[in-house]
C-alpha cells in the first residue's frame, strides 16, 4: 500500500480542525504525515496552548508563515515540498471527512495511471442554509465520473472543476506540470486541473469520498469572493476563455428556483435573486479588474494581501 500525505493550509483553528484531525487518524488507509502550512503561529500557539497537537497526532509536521507570505498556490506548492509521499491530498482546514472511508476512496482512481487527480464530494456542513446546501448538491451530484480534454466540448469550464477543498494527485504527475501556478488570487486548483486535462490526463471526480465543507456568505462576502473568482480568470485568459462561466451560473440560479419552491419555500427566491446579483457583479467588475483603481480593487477584493 502506498503511502499518502495529507496536506493542509491551516489559519485561525477551530474546534472544527481537531474533528477532521480525528477523522483522518481513524482512516481505513493511513495517513503517512499530516503537514500543516500554518499562517501566523501566534494563532496556532494561542489554539495549542492547552494541549500539545504534535504529541496527540504523532504524525503531525507544522510549518509556520506570515500572513503577508500566504498565496493560495504558493503556499500549497510549499506544503507539496515537505512530502516525498507518491501521491499527497490537499485539504482545507474546514473540510471534515464524512466517514473513515475518505482515503480509501479518493485512491481508487489511481489504479488507472491516466488519472493525475481525484477530488470529493462536499456535503453541507451542520448549519448550512438551505441555498447553499442545494449548491452544493448542484456542484457535487451523487454519481461519480472521470473528466477528460475531450468532455470542455460539451461540458466547458466544468470539464476541469476540481476543487482542493479536498483532492488527491498523484505526485509524479503534479512534479512534470511544475504544481500550482505560484502566484494566484483564486482558483488554483482549477488551473493546474485544465493542464492536467492538457496534457492527457484524467480528472476523477469520486463521489463516495465524502467530505462537510460549506460557507453560509453573505451578499457583500458573495461579492468579495467572486471579485476574486473573476480576477483569477482574467489572469489566465488561456485557461478560461472560450469557456464562459456566465452560463453555469444561470442554471444554477434556475434549478435552485425550482428547488425552493418544490420544498415550498418560495420566499427563499428573494435571497437568491438578491445574493445572485451580488455574485454576478463581483464577477463582472473582477473580470474587468484591469480598468480599476488599485485602491478600489483591493477595497472589492476578498484576499487583499494579494495586491502588494
Amino acid at each position: 500500500m502506498m503511502n499518502v500525505d495529507v496536506i493542509i493550509p491551516l489559519y485561525k483553528p477551530t474546534e472544527k480542525f481537531l474533528h477532521l484531525l480525528d477523522m483522518l487518524k481513524a482512516q481505513t488507509v493511513p495517513v503517512h504525515r499530516i503537514i500543516l502550512v500554518n499562517t501566523e503561529k501566534k494563532y496556532y500557539d494561542a489554539f495549542t496552548e492547552n494541549g500539545d497537537l504534535e504529541k496527540k497526532y504523532g504524525n503531525l509536521l507544522v510549518r509556520h508563515i506570515a500572513k503577508t507570505e500566504f498565496d493560495h498556490g504558493k503556499t500549497r506548492n510549499y506544503g507539496v515540498s515537505l512530502s516525498d509521499a507518491p501521491c499527497f491530498i490537499m485539504m482545507t482546514d474546514d473540510a471534515v471527512p464524512a466517514d473513515e472511508r475518505l482515503v480509501e476512496k479518493l485512491l481508487a482512481p489511481f489504479q488507472d495511471k491516466r488519472v493525475g487527480m481525484s477530488y470529493a464530494r462536499q456535503i453541507p456542513a451542520e448549519g448550512c442554509g438551505a441555498l447553499e446546501s442545494y449548491t452544493r448538491q448542484f456542484n457535487y451530484p451523487e454519481d461519480s465520473c472521470t473528466k477528460s480534454a475531450a468532455d470542455m466540448k460539451d461540458m466547458g469550464l466544468k470539464a476541469f472543476f476540481a476543487s482542493n477543498v479536498c483532492a488527491a494527485y498523484r505526485r509524479d504527475i503534479f512534479d512534470e506540470l511544475k504544481g500550482f501556478t505560484d502566484h494566484t488570487i483564486f482558483n488554483e486548483d482549477m488551473i493546474y486541473a485544465r493542464g492536467l486535462l492538457d496534457a492527457g490526463y484524467l480528472i476523477a471526480y469520486e463521489a463516495e469520498a465524502v467530505v462537510a465543507h460549506s460557507h453560509n456568505y453573505n451578499a457583500f462576502q458573495q461579492f468579495h469572493r467572486n471579485f476574486d473568482l473573476g480576477a483569477s480568470q482574467a489572469m489566465y485568459p488561456h485557461i478560461f476563455e472560450g469557456l464562459p462561466a456566465e452560463s453555469e451560473g444561470i442554471r444554477l440560479v434556475k434549478k435552485s428556483c425550482a428547488y425552493a419552491l418544490r420544498v415550498g419555500k418560495p420566499w427563499l427566491i428573494v435571497k437568491l435573486f438578491w445574493q445572485s446579483g451580488f455574485k454576478y457583479l463581483g464577477y463582472f467588475l473582477g473580470k474587468r479588474y484591469e480598468r480599476l483603481p488599485m485602491g478600489i480593487v483591493k477595497a472589492f477584493s476578498m484576499n487583499k494581501d494579494f495586491w502588494k
